[in-house]
């Protein structure tokens, strides 16, 4: 039975949920994206989302008025399928419409950039066999990007916290849990992971350390030092 947590970034604060493949995803709409569609192909016991990305989903399938059949969508980062720091593996993202046709992806599309609830709508002319969006959130670290994780350091709430302690376990840089907040384990272990790639280990997690990081975890599997319960 998968393990979602939920991220409310309004209260700064998780909720987790207990659910079953069939189960609708906490707090969309009816049952017009479940947990198995949500998960996609990730195999992960774990999942998570934030509660303004299922408002953006909501949001968009009212505006559509149609199901929306979705591709891919969560992914742990040590699953990989996606870019070295992309939004799925934040829990924010969808890759929805290969099943349908063009003309109703150009409408889910149309759709999904008139809610104007989404950071990102990505332009049908660079996924022309689906529709990609996002509701990415914070500033990210790396200034040449606006696809990136932003600085994460001490006391920091987030499904990039999650996205940073999946990251230091699968290294074997053990964060005692994983939970999606920045505490004194999560902290230590940073610094003995940025020790390793011969960074500033100050326990802050900015564009130099997601880089050296994500791109030693992407991909790489499920390893022995993965929390995933």
């Amino acid at each position: 039975m998968p393990k979602v947590y939920v991220y409310d970034s309004y209260d700064n604060k998780f909720f987790r949920y207990n659910l079953g493949e069939n189960d609708p995803m906490p707090y969309s709409t009816d049952t017009t994206l479940r947990v198995r569609e949500f998960r996609g192909s990730s195999k992960a016991n774990v999942l998570w989302t934030t509660t303004a990305a299922m408002e953006a989903w909501n949001l968009t399938r009212r505006t559509y008025g149609s199901g929306i059949p979705v591709g891919y969508a969560f992914k742990r980062i040590w699953e990989g399928g996606h870019g070295t720091t992309s939004q799925h593996y934040a829990g924010v993202a969808f890759d929805v419409g290969q099943s349908t046709t063009a003309a109703n992806r150009r409408k889910i599309y149309k759709a999904a950039a008139r809610t104007g609830a989404w950071g990102y709508v990505e332009p049908l002319s660079m996924t022309p066999t689906w529709v990609h969006f996002d509701r990415r959130y914070g500033k990210p670290a790396c200034r040449s990007t606006t696809a990136g994780y932003p600085t994460l350091r001490r006391g920091s709430r987030s499904t990039y916290v999650l996205i940073l302690q999946d990251a230091l376990n699968a290294l074997g840089y053990s964060t005692n849990t994983l939970d999606g907040i920045f505490g004194k384990a999560t902290e230590n272990a940073l610094k003995a992971c940025q020790r390793r790639f011969s960074l500033t280990a100050d326990g802050v997690c900015g564009c130099a350390s997601w880089r050296k990081i994500a791109e030693a975890t992407v991909g790489i599997g499920k390893t022995a030092t993965v929390i995933d319960a």
